[in-house]
């Protein structure tokens, strides 16, 4: 099915992460006709699946709930998930896209009941915690998900448990003869906050991240942390289900290395001191007190930052040891992972053993399966710096390395860049 919208030389946003939604909320309270569009089935991000921010330790709940409530009260805002650029031509000021919407087979008229996933036994793995879980094929894709409706899998959409998820809807919302969709659009301009993604752990075959289950990446440790996450907030390691104590926070997991991603990520120092709170918090600091050692070769905190690097060096629960690991090896006795490698401050050896081991795996920019124009220019570690012609933008995390606030930073000047592009476009048509 082909379908087209016009949009008055409006703007679209593409990817509806915490720079998308803010690039798309500025741009739409300024007045100007606004598409966000989001691959996946509701908007968030990675934002959506951290625990908690740093430094002050508060949950990324509070924001999102208040950008959700401008979006929901927004005319000018059209938001569409599930939901891939597949073609983008024009230029500056008049731009031909192309969308393709995959079937999510609820209709808006779904209230989030539940009714469909009671009554479907199949699972897949949850994106949204990193496969560290199953949900049910019928599916909402996480409590503060937007828009509020489940999602079906097409694992079921043509057996028995899709015509029993679809007869257990006291809304007639399933709709299970759902078809891919073709849109076409007209914008001004594009903003693309297409976001990162974690570098493949795999990658780094020393660490053994493929060949040992207790070690896992720092995006994983962030959804065991949390209490709405796969373990309930339990530090379990995913060996064995046993309480992880005493653990190991690799910095530079694939960052700052020719081999791999030659960029400084910035957020990996911060995340994995963050991290050293949780352990804090599960078990206390009396005697049954966990223990986090982090391995880093420089810790990167600046500005304010800088004070809650402090507050963690003071924490008696936290060690640091000034080392890049040379490889990870595993005890085949306990499962746990030890780490081989050389004290810089101190010239010796070490193999240490702990029960768990959390890779702070670098940003890359999530540009993969993403259609980009040719006009986009990428910098070396294809990061959107934008396009030749000046009328699309790359922001946040998918225009650099950033953090949660300096990617709304960023975010907010692409949408005041797009808003130029459009009053510019409509003083030259008037002219």
């Amino acid at each position: 099915m082909t379908a087209s919208i016009a949009t008055s030389q409006g703007i679209l946003v593409v990817g509806g992460g915490i720079s998308g939604m803010t690039a798309a909320l500025e741009a739409a309270e300024c007045g100007k006709q606004v598409i966000l569009v989001e691959k996946t089935p509701s908007l968030g991000g990675r934002t959506a699946q951290l625990y908690r921010y740093f430094p002050k330790m508060c949950h990324p709940s509070c924001g999102m709930e208040i950008n959700l409530k401008r979006i929901k009260g927004n005319p000018n805002l059209r938001v569409m998930t599930m939901t891939e650029v597949i073609a983008v031509s024009g230029t500056r000021g008049n731009y031909a896209v192309t969308l393709k919407v995959t079937p999510r087979y609820v209709t808006p008229d779904c209230t989030a009941c539940g009714e469909c996933g009671k009554v479907v036994a199949s699972e897949v793995a949850d994106p949204f915690n990193y496969g560290l879980s199953k949900v049910k094929a019928a599916y909402l894709p996480h409590a503060m998900a937007y828009p509020q409706r489940y999602v079906i899998d097409p694992l079921i959409v043509d057996t028995a448990e899709g015509e029993a998820a679809k007869a257990a809807c006291k809304y007639g919302a399933v709709d299970l003869g759902m078809k891919e969709e073709t849109i076409q659009i007209n914008v001004g301009s594009v903003v693309w906050t297409t976001g990162w993604r974690p570098y493949d752990a795999a990658k780094i075959q020393p660490y053994g991240y493929d060949r040992y289950a207790n070690v896992i990446t720092s995006v994983e440790f962030e959804r065991l942390c949390d209490p709405h996450g796969p373990t309930g907030g339990k530090i379990l390691r995913p060996g064995d289900g046993k309480e992880a104590r005493n653990i190991a926070f690799i910095q530079c997991a694939g960052s700052r290395d020719e081999n791999h991603l030659p960029h400084c990520s910035r957020i990996c120092c911060m995340a994995s001191l963050k991290q050293t709170q949780y352990v804090r918090e599960a078990y206390g600091d009396g005697e049954n007190a966990g223990k986090s050692t982090i391995y880093y070769i420089d810790i990167r905190a600046i500005d304010r930052l800088e004070d809650f690097y402090r507050m963690v060096q003071q924490d008696p629960t936290v060690s640091f040891v000034k080392s890049k690991v040379a490889r990870i090896a595993e005890n085949k006795e306990n499962g746990n992972p030890v780490l081989h490698g050389v004290d810089t401050e101190g010239y010796h050896r070490y193999a240490t053993e702990h029960d768990l081991v959390v890779l702070a795996v670098g940003m890359e920019a999530e540009v993969t399966g993403v259609k980009l124009p040719e006009d986009i220019i990428l910098d070396s570690s294809n990061f959107i710096e934008g396009s030749r012609d000046g009328g699309m933008f790359g922001a946040g995390a998918a225009s650099s390395p950033l953090d949660v606030n300096r990617s709304v930073q960023s975010a907010t000047a692409a949408s005041l860049k797009a808003i130029q592009v459009i009053y510019k476009t409509a003083s030259t048509e008037a002219a």
